[in-house]
């Protein structure tokens, strides 16, 4: 039996890599996840076999690796390698961030944007490091409400900000292609911490942000 190709999941900024090395022919990635995709068509109604479905359980084990590989990352070593001491006192907002993640309910697609900001107390982080820790929760198995008080509790904490202003809007297909069939729904969730919980003033200034 061939060996499993070796999967690059980490590169030097922490972000998983989406680095497979080329499809061959006769390649096994995952025979667990592969052998469970096979059964699953064939459950279906369809024949694993045939030509447009035989390589289709190699890429769909080595989607939902890259789709789940958010359990493999951590938030703080995210954050940690980008902390610079600064002496900043204004709101810092990091809007229009695209995350995919998958519904934990159905295994079915959730995505949109996500919009953060914090107010730092002697410390910013690198800007890029804000997406990547929306992308560290973004994929795993999720509720879009879960996601977003995930982000704000990291970011608080490992920043050590005053405050911490999440809001997620999302488009559902669990919602959009199955159920109640609503293609134009969109889900708004938020999450609030520190000063911007306690604080009205501040709150309206960060949601002044995402409507300019």
């Amino acid at each position: 039996m061939p060996s499993k190709p070796k999967l690059s999941r980490v590169v030097s900024d922490g972000h998983y890599a989406d680095s497979f090395e080329p499809e061959h022919e006769d390649e096994i990635y995952d025979p667990v996840k592969e052998d469970l995709v096979r059964r699953m068509l064939s459950e279906i109604g369809e024949d694993p076999q045939r030509e447009g479905l035989r390589r289709t359980p190699l890429r769909v084990a080595k989607a939902m690796d890259f789709l789940t590989s958010g359990y493999q990352l951590s938030a703080e070593e995210v954050i940690r390698k980008a902390i610079f001491e600064e002496d900043v006192k204004e709101m810092v907002v990091v809007r229009d961030i695209e995350f995919y993640s998958m519904c934990e309910h159905h295994m079915l697609p959730f995505f949109g944007h996500a919009h953060v900001g914090y107010l730092p107390n002697g410390k910013v982080v690198g800007l890029s490091k804000v997406a990547r820790v929306v992308d560290v929760f973004a994929r795993r198995l999720q509720v879009q409400e879960r996601l977003t008080n995930q982000v704000a509790d990291a970011l608080m904490q490992h920043l050590g900000a005053h405050g911490v202003a999440v809001v997620m809007e999302a488009s559902h297909t669990c919602m959009m292609m199955r159920g109640v069939q609503k293609q134009n729904s969109t889900t708004v969730s938020s999450a609030m911490r520190g000063t911007f919980e306690v604080d009205q003033r501040t709150r309206a200034e960060f949601m002044g942000f995402l409507h300019r």
